[in-house]
């Protein structure tokens, strides 16, 4: 019987510990397609599945692991046949259902996107969640209207996965980019992916955020959420937009209406998990294209399966840039 290694996650009282095991092919979940698993991601909600206070994972133990990309060794789906190449990200996997980080994968056909042509496993994967979420925002933003005439674009957050994605998407479209990060070492590897501008958290968050700011930018991507949430929509240009995708910086947003009813800004939700599969295929596709950094080589970091727990506890302390894979 196959044997294979995966990172498994099982909790104690309150504690949640990690170790790589081996497992066998029978104890793989259901689902109707099984993927030779070549390389995972780490996101930010992967580290919170490794804290139980977060309350993402529903039981454990579990695999963690939200992205995915291999090839299909067996598949129970007419659309899916053995030695396909394909991407799964989100849904339930890594939360619900045995993710990513794991030499092999079974998951629901509904979950596999087929890898674009343009694309490899490992780009597929340099981008996971992290970003297929930035070119979410950077599509949805272009949908409401902007485009790298309006003026400068605001990224929080800019050295995590969403924020550099964003940063080296919105640069090869020919955007002004001001990235804003609380890492002043950080400032060279910013310029290195096609920031223009680099501000400090300081400067998007005043100690004091009124319900009106000079108008600054023409839209933001903000995967960060919060009170700098609550200044960057006080800070928009009029009929400017902000796509909010995260929550590092907490949940409360302290706001008023005035820059909805005042300047007709747009805040548009961000949601990567449950994004329906027409949209879902058309952004990976614009990731095999015209949303492709050129720049993917800074912006990734490469590491064993072995590695992953320290990197898990790494991400949730800030001390992670960029987009770290896995490689199986």
């Amino acid at each position: 019987m196959m044997t294979f290694r995966a990172l498994l996650a099982t909790k104690e009282q309150d504690q949640v510990t990690t170790n790589v095991i081996e497992r066998q092919e029978s104890e793989l979940p259901e689902g109707d397609v099984t993927i030779q698993v070549a390389y995972s991601s780490v996101n930010y909600k992967d580290g919170l599945a490794t804290n139980p206070k977060a309350k993402v994972v529903q039981d454990y133990p579990i695999i963690p692991g939200i992205d995915l990309a291999g090839t299909v060794t067996s598949s129970n789906d007419d659309r899916y046949q053995e030695g396909d190449e394909v991407i799964v990200t989100s849904y339930g996997l890594g939360v619900s259902h045995d993710g990513g980080f794991s030499e092999y994968a079974r998951v629901p056909a509904e979950w596999v996107v087929p890898l674009p042509e343009e694309l490899s496993l490992r780009e597929a994967m340099t981008f996971g969640t992290a970003g297929f979420t930035a070119a979410l925002s950077v599509h949805r933003l272009e949908q409401n209207g902007l485009t790298p005439e309006d003026g400068p674009v605001l990224v929080s957050g800019a050295t995590g996965g969403v924020g550099s994605m964003a940063v080296a998407m919105l640069s090869k479209k020919g955007y002004h980019v001001v990235a804003s990060t609380g890492k002043e070492s950080e400032h060279d590897y910013l310029r290195s992916i096609g920031a223009t501008e680099i501000i400090s958290r300081e400067e998007v968050t005043p100690e004091k955020v009124r319900p009106l700011q000079s108008q600054k930018w023409a839209a933001a991507v903000d995967p960060v959420g919060g009170k700098p949430l609550a200044s960057v929509l006080a800070s928009i240009q009029y009929g400017g937009s902000v796509a909010v995708s995260g929550l590092t910086a907490g949940v409360e947003v302290p706001t008023t209406v005035m820059p909805f009813i005042l300047r007709g800004v747009d805040l548009l939700g961000i949601d990567s998990v449950y994004c329906p599969m027409g949209m879902r295929k058309q952004v990976w596709d614009r990731l095999a294209t015209d949303l492709k950094p050129d720049q993917m080589n800074e912006i990734e970091n490469e590491i064993t399966l072995d590695e992953l727990p320290q990197t898990l506890t790494d991400i949730l302390q800030s001390k992670v840039k960029g987009r770290t894979i896995v490689k199986m």
